[in-house]
């Protein structure tokens, strides 16, 4: 566990961990007054605040960061954090290896954020509901983008030259997107996703959301809704429908349905069969 991430004392504190995976630790916490002693830890650190008012020490200046905003933190830099009011903050917070950082962007250095609080605008698309939902599974793929959702903002963040796709991307791009819209139910290897367009992980993940504005795992996801919709539309019961469309169990179905609808999968089938 970073020091960022340290157990809750007293005062109303409190942490939970997400689900990670190989190279990337999130979390979301709640702290009143000064919450960690200046210390360092060798990952990115990347985080919103969610609530109140964060402060923290980092390059000789003392930072404050608002709700919306994001940190960005670099690996071996000191840094302390604490309360601005005496109302406390809270955060959601993503630690990446630099390792996974530079596979990511393919061999070029990494970029150097010299101005660690940023506006939520900065951040790309997709950027809060891929990388900070805790609950979501990093599965190989999922483990790509966010790597990649990451390199893509410290390049925003430093000024660097954005990561755009090669001469002959589409063709290649485009076979692993009919790929994953013939079969949304079926989880492919990142093997498979590789052989289907002769690209590399990174730079498939990368120009993915270059050519077609999202990531192969949230446009598999839409495409499953698409089939949840049509099984509910004919008659099929949330619990099955969500399994025949690949979700773990209902409630997975359920989350991501309402996030992208903004309706329960009832309130929808109701409302598609007037009875809402």
């Amino acid at each position: 566990m970073n020091d960022c991430a340290r157990p809750p004392g007293a005062g109303g504190n409190r942490i939970r961990m997400g689900r990670g995976g190989a190279g990337i630790e999130r979390a979301e916490a709640f702290f009143h007054g000064q919450a960690f002693a200046p210390h360092r830890h060798d990952t990115y650190a990347i985080g919103v605040t969610t609530a109140g008012v964060q402060t923290f020490r980092y390059r000789g200046e003392r930072r404050v960061c608002l709700p919306g905003q994001c940190h960005i933190l670099h690996p071996d830099e000191l840094h302390d954090g604490g309360a601005g009011t005496e109302a406390g903050f809270g955060y959601r917070i993503v630690y990446v290896d630099p390792g996974l950082v530079q596979q990511a962007l393919g061999g070029r250095p990494l970029p150097f954020v010299r101005a660690p609080v940023v506006g939520g605008a900065l951040l790309p698309e997709g950027f809060s509901s891929g990388v900070w939902d805790l609950d979501g599974e990093i599965d190989a793929l999922a483990r790509v983008e966010i790597a990649v959702a990451v390199a893509n903002l410290l390049v925003a963040a430093s000024g660097g030259t954005p990561l755009r796709p090669g001469a002959r991307a589409l063709d290649a791009v485009q076979r692993v997107r009919e790929l994953i819209a013939a079969t949304p139910a079926e989880r492919h290897a990142m093997e498979t996703l590789e052989r289907a367009s002769g690209l590399d992980r990174w730079t498939l993940a990368r120009q993915f959301r270059a050519l077609f504005g999202t990531s192969p795992g949230r446009f598999r996801t839409q495409r499953q809704l698409d089939l949840v919709r049509r099984l509910l539309a004919a008659g099929t019961p949330a619990g099955a429908a969500a399994l025949e469309a690949g979700f773990a169990d209902q409630s997975h179905m359920t989350r991501h349905f309402k996030r992208a609808y903004g309706l329960t999968p009832a309130a929808w089938a109701a409302a598609l069969s007037g009875r809402g």
